[in-house]
């Protein structure tokens, strides 16, 4: 597995060795062992979600506070998403910086996003199928989340903000400044 570092401390992302002939391909997409040698990364998955979307579907930002805040591994299925994170960490040195990362099924990458972190993304293929693993359960109790538009942060979503489609929820999200978040 190749791990590409980010600039944001704790935040990488994962190429998957490809074995490649003429019956298709094949690769391990996950081995706790692997991920924990390649990044120090040694918790337990406990829960795998999947969705599908559409062309210009934005969903996003949430997080979950602790003691119930996720590390998540992402990857796209199938398409491609433009996945977003937002450092809410208040005393990391990239605290309010996001970063983006394109997923998609060609290029098979991962996205391993530590605690700490508002996560989204937006479809830019016709559809995309969206795969990814968690730490620790979902706890409605302690979700929260940062408005995609924000312009304080002036996310790039690789979509037009006019086409986005935006569930209600993440409609009437905090600002960043107004966002309850304990990391």
């Amino acid at each position: 597995m190749n791990v590409i570092t980010t600039g944001i401390e704790g935040l990488l992302i994962l190429e998957p060795k490809v074995f490649n002939d003429d019956r298709g391909y094949f690769f391990e997409s996950f081995n706790g062992k692997t991920l924990e040698d390649a990044t120090g990364f040694n918790s337990a998955f406990v829960q795998d979600n999947q969705a599908r979307s559409t062309k210009n579907v934005l969903r996003g930002l949430h997080y979950q506070n602790n003691p119930h805040a996720q590390t998540k591994l992402i990857r796209a299925l199938a398409g491609t998403i433009w996945d977003v994170v937002v450092d809410l960490r208040k005393d990391s040195k990239t605290y309010g910086q996001w970063y983006g990362v394109e997923l998609s099924a060609e290029n098979k990458r991962q996205f391993l996003i530590p605690k700490g972190f508002a996560h989204g993304y937006s479809v830019l293929s016709e559809t995309a199928e969206v795969f990814y693993k968690c730490d620790n359960y979902y706890h409605k109790a302690s979700e929260g989340g940062v408005l995609y538009n924000d312009p304080s942060l002036n996310i790039d979503w690789k979509i037009d903000l006019k086409d986005a489609i935006v569930s209600e929820k993440d409609l009437v999200q905090p600002l960043l400044k107004d966002a309850i978040s304990n990391f």
